[in-house]
């Protein structure tokens, strides 16, 4: 694959279009319906850890640059395999299939009801999904077209709808309603958890850093941008609702993106809301799909998956990583999984790994620092430990305020150490078995570097012959 394709715009397009989804939208309804625009206050606090955790990933990036496996080469390099494993399969590529099938789901229901079609939205979902499997066969270029055209128009039309709203420029009736519903600290705390979901997933730029021109610079100041356009998106959006559409309705509806657009522009917004759905899915499963065969690809060059994974088609498309992450979402689609009313937790205890995948990630910061002091890196974290702790920090105080109330919680807990516990025997099972290798015994990045060259299996294959 050719290196230095993607520039700056593309590398803000995958961030914001994999962070800005359909649950996305109806998460900003659901906080505001819950707090006004306290949840302003939820939403800055998330996107500031969300901030610490890519400024970490930056400096990782820095010091070992051009992987494809991201997170799990650098936790390789800290934790060993066993950790790398749990990390990479319960925080992304499992959470992530699940998120980018209900995000699917949610596409599907909002086109069946806006058009009021008698065709199941499953059928949607499958055919969107079948025509981004065959477009990411086709290559880095052809994903890049297709995420600047959807994401830009995404940010585009949210905030057109949002300063339309906000200024009171709608042609809908404007509301009257109190601006705060609660500035009780804890009722803002409590939403967090579910502000951190507005903010997911700018890291998925790093599996594509090896394509970006001057990454040094364009990797971290693409992600940090990302999340800065996105929460700018979303503070616009609740100042609109707030005008336009009534708290309670809003908190209470099943489509609070599509209510606030029959709000502002009756039957219009109706279908612009439609289409920026439409956006939504597009951008965020097109990064899912790509982003998560990339991560397969890298996981597979340093043993921590199956080597298939590593095959690439004539367009250097990590074609196994594609079908296998797109066809699960067609599986779970076509079965009625994504539209279960048990989905919304199954997402949540995702973002628990998601959280906890931060967590490992700045603290692999914290080692290198100490293992590789002196070690040149092209960019690094300012201000010594205190952003990665506060980082740390702030990932495991949304875990505890994951939801509002005790019982929920209790679920998330136990079917995440549940989770866990599955995945660490199956992680035992693949390190000792077939890896062979100590379970938290660090590699050194020379070796992990240079497994990233294709050169480098050859010549172990070559080895184990003569052997």
């Amino acid at each position: 694959m050719e290196k230095g394709k993607l520039g700056l715009p593309s590398v803000i397009a995958t961030g914001v279009g994999l962070i800005v989804a359909t649950s996305c939208l109806m998460s900003t309804g659901q906080g505001a319906g819950s707090l006004g625009i306290s949840f302003i206050i939820s939403m800055i606090i998330a996107c500031v850890i969300n901030i610490t955790t890519a400024l970490c990933l930056s400096e990782l990036n820095a010091i070992m640059p051009n992987l494809t496996g991201g997170l799990a080469q650098y936790t390789l390099a800290s934790f060993g395999p066993f950790v790398s494993i749990i990390t990479m399969v319960g925080g992304y590529l499992v959470c992530n299939t699940i998120a980018g099938s209900a995000e699917c789901a949610m596409f599907g229901n909002t086109i069946t009801n806006v058009f009021n079609t008698k065709i199941p939205g499953s059928y949607f979902c499958i055919i969107l999904l079948l025509l981004l499997i065959v477009a990411n066969l086709h290559g880095i270029d052809i994903f890049a077209k297709i995420q600047n055209v959807v994401a830009y128009g995404l940010i585009f039309s949210l905030f057109i709808m949002g300063i339309m709203g906000a200024l009171k420029l709608g042609t809908g009736e404007i509301v009257e309603q109190p601006l705060v519903l609660s500035s009780d600290l804890s009722d803002i705390f409590s939403m967090v958890g579910l502000a951190f979901f507005l903010f997911l997933g700018c890291e998925f730029i790093i599996p594509i850093a090896p394509n970006v021109k001057n990454q040094r610079r364009n990797v971290p100041l693409g992600m940090i941008l990302s999340l800065i356009i996105v929460a700018g998106m979303e503070i616009m959006l609740i100042f609109g609702m707030h005008n336009y559409t009534d708290w309670t309705a809003l908190a209470e509806d099943a489509s609070p993106h599509v209510l606030y657009g029959i709000s502002l522009f009756g039957d219009f917004g109706k279908y612009w809301m439609a289409l920026i759905s439409v956006f939504a899915v597009v951008s965020s499963v097109n990064s899912v799909i790509s982003s998560l065969a990339y991560i397969c690809a890298g996981m597979a060059k340093i043993g921590l998956m199956p080597k298939l994974f590593m095959k690439k088609n004539k367009n250097g498309a990590p074609f196994v990583g594609i079908f296998l992450i797109g066809g699960s979402m067609v599986l779970i689609n076509a079965t009625g999984l994504s539209t279960t009313s048990q989905l919304s937790l199954l997402i949540l205890i995702g973002c628990v790994f998601w959280m906890a995948a931060y967590c490992v990630s700045a603290l692999n910061v914290l080692v290198f620092r100490k293992k590789m002091a002196k070690v040149p890196r092209t960019f690094k974290v300012p201000f010594g430990p205190v952003i990665p702790i506060v980082g740390i920090v702030g990932n495991i105080f949304m875990i505890f305020n994951i939801a509002s109330d005790t019982q929920t919680k209790l679920i998330i807990y136990s079917t995440v150490i549940a989770v866990f516990a599955v995945l660490s025997v199956y992680a035992y099972i693949w390190v000792k078995k077939v890896m062979k290798r100590p379970l938290f015994k660090a590699y050194e990045i020379k070796e992990i570097m240079a497994m990233e060259n294709d050169l480098y299996h050859v010549v172990r294959k070559e080895e184990k012959k003569t052997a």
